[in-house]
């Protein structure tokens, strides 16, 4: 019996492709580019720290022996995305397909966040999502490659989900982006997807979002009606069938990998029954863990 934790994939699937995968460093990302180059492909990694980055590579090179590059970039900054692609162009000769990976997010309720709290999330998730989409499908139609994009967005992207606020429209905007863009540019043989994921838990990012006293509290597990949280390699499957040419007839669409925890509705809702003083609490919480977080990093 074959087990969900398993590759699906035939071997060599991706040969000869190159993908960038971007917050490839850590997490979700850094799982889906091992996949990847395991299937085969080159992959670039990249992020804002380029010392996880490197460390992440030589990790991911000496397991699978595949090829990594590993480069710093901000996805804010149209600049440096430009060099992402310019650098991975002249070390592996073409980029076939791109995983949109970058995110920002924290739970907060909504009237305690900052402009600026609100800008530095919608500025990662929207806009760096396009602004890389954008440099990458100029690329593409200049030089007439049939590329691939996999976004990766959330369930409360078309739900909507209190506590999460900027996430939601961040997230929201990507979506309509992949459907309008897949359309547009099918001409051209580029293709966009997007996967939803549920609660798949990663050291760092999990502890930030979701501290002790909330996990204490909600157990995602209870909520989800498979009762169980997501494997990375779950993930990583879809992702790769999604990137590769066996989806080649797929094209704009958002597919939804949570357990059927959607069908409960908005993903963070459940908070409304924190208080006040509760939140006071979980907010710092939340700052030892963000502390802790950049220490370790």
């Amino acid at each position: 019996m074959t087990s969900f934790a398993e590759g699906m994939l035939r071997d060599g699937a991706l040969n000869n492709k190159t993908i960038i995968v971007t917050g490839g460093g850590t997490g979700l990302g850094k799982s889906m580019a091992t996949y990847f180059l395991k299937l085969g492909a080159n992959v670039v990694i990249c992020s804002r720290r380029l010392e996880v980055l490197e460390q992440t590579a030589k990790e991911l090179e000496t397991a699978t022996g595949g090829k990594v590059l590993a480069l710093a970039c901000d996805v804010r900054k149209t600049e440096q995305i430009e060099n992402v692609i310019a650098q991975s162009i002249t070390r592996f000769g073409a980029v076939d397909g791109l995983v949109n990976n970058s995110a920002g997010n924290f739970i907060s309720p909504t009237e305690k966040l900052s402009y600026h709290a609100v800008d530095t999330i919608v500025d990662i998730v929207l806009r760096g999502t396009y602004y890389f989409t954008l440099a990458l499908g100029k690329y593409w139609i200049e030089n007439k490659i049939k590329g691939t994009i996999l976004n990766i967005s959330t369930t409360y992207s078309w739900t909507g989900s209190g506590w999460v606020v900027p996430s939601a429209m961040a997230k929201a905007g990507v979506l309509a982006m992949t459907k309008s863009l897949a359309f547009e540019w099918a001409r051209h043989g580029i293709r966009l997807n997007a996967i939803a994921p549920g609660p798949f838990p990663t050291k760092g990012a999990w502890d930030r979002l979701f501290p002790k006293e909330l996990a204490e509290k909600f157990a995602f597990e209870n909520r989800i009606p498979l009762q169980r949280l997501g494997q990375h390699q779950e993930l990583a499957n879809l992702a790769a069938y999604l990137i590769s040419d066996y989806s080649a007839y797929l094209t704009g669409e958002v597919i939804t990998l949570d357990g059927g925890e959607v069908l409960n509705g908005g993903q963070f809702n459940f908070l409304k029954e924190v208080s006040d003083d509760q939140w006071d609490a979980i907010e710092n919480q939340i700052k030892i863990a963000n502390r802790s977080s950049k220490k370790s990093e």
